[in-house]
């Protein structure tokens, strides 16, 4: 039986027909055909937020996990990938290409699944999607947040509820590409606050925080240490890709 949203789907590919953004191919409303999408290098394994170590398990090596306030983190694909470079960069710069979300929530979807770690199941559970903000003047320009789009997308395919009012962004940040660690860690500092009343309706004590790439973890640790301040126990990071 189809949902509405497949139908809506199927209508729309057959009305406005969409191609590939990396072979030309007509590839019925996701920008990317299936052919190109198995290209891309999908990782089989978890890794430290912090000193980037490849685990079997679990979420941060032994010797990191008083370094961090996230728990643990999910990232789907290499950012040296040329190709998830170009999704991301189509997404995020003109010409702003809002379907590529979904295809980044599948990268990380078809993660989930290469992991085949029943660890996986139970962190999904009971938890709530908060996309990392943005600010108003970057949604006006992009008329959206990547990381919300992303999030939107995995709330409907793990059937997950997503809290995009709990945390916000209360300091413009000037861009992060190229930076320094310790520069980023500055940048970044303070600029997010998080509704606590809102948080208390979500009844959760465990987030899953998400954004398209992880860099040096700074925005994902000011998040997190944000959340933590507001009483979250449990925080997970989930993004599309991962610099290495």
């Amino acid at each position: 039986m189809w949902k509405t949203r497949e139908i809506q789907n199927f209508v729309l590919s057959i009305i406005f027909p969409q191609f590939c953004l990396q072979c030309g191919k007509e590839t019925n409303m996701t920008n990317l055909c299936p052919d190109c999408f198995a290209t891309i290098e999908i990782l089989e394994y978890w890794f430290c937020p912090v000193c980037g170590k490849r685990l079997a398990d679990k979420g941060v090596c032994n010797n990191c996990v008083s370094k961090t306030n996230l728990i643990g983190i999910f990232s789907a694909s290499p950012y040296i990938d040329p190709l998830v470079k170009k999704i991301i960069g189509y997404l995020k710069y003109e010409p702003y290409l809002k379907d590529l979300s979904k295809t980044l929530a599948d990268l990380i979807i078809t993660h989930f699944s290469l992991l085949n770690n029943d660890n996986v199941n139970r962190i999904l559970q009971n938890s709530i999607l908060v996309p990392v903000p943005s600010t108003k003047d970057r949604i006006r320009i992009r008329n959206f947040n990547q990381a919300e789009e992303i999030a939107k997308e995995l709330s409907t395919m793990l059937n997950i509820p997503l809290a995009n009012n709990v945390l916000f962004k209360i300091k413009p940040t000037p861009t992060q590409v190229g930076l320094p660690l310790w520069q980023r860690k500055q940048n970044i500092k303070n600029a997010f606050a998080a509704n606590s009343e809102n948080l208390r309706k979500t009844k959760s004590k465990k987030i899953l925080l998400v954004d398209d790439v992880f860099t040096t973890g700074a925005t994902m640790e000011e998040c997190a240490k944000t959340l933590k301040r507001a009483g979250v126990r449990e925080i997970w990071a989930i993004t599309a890709a991962r610099e290495f």
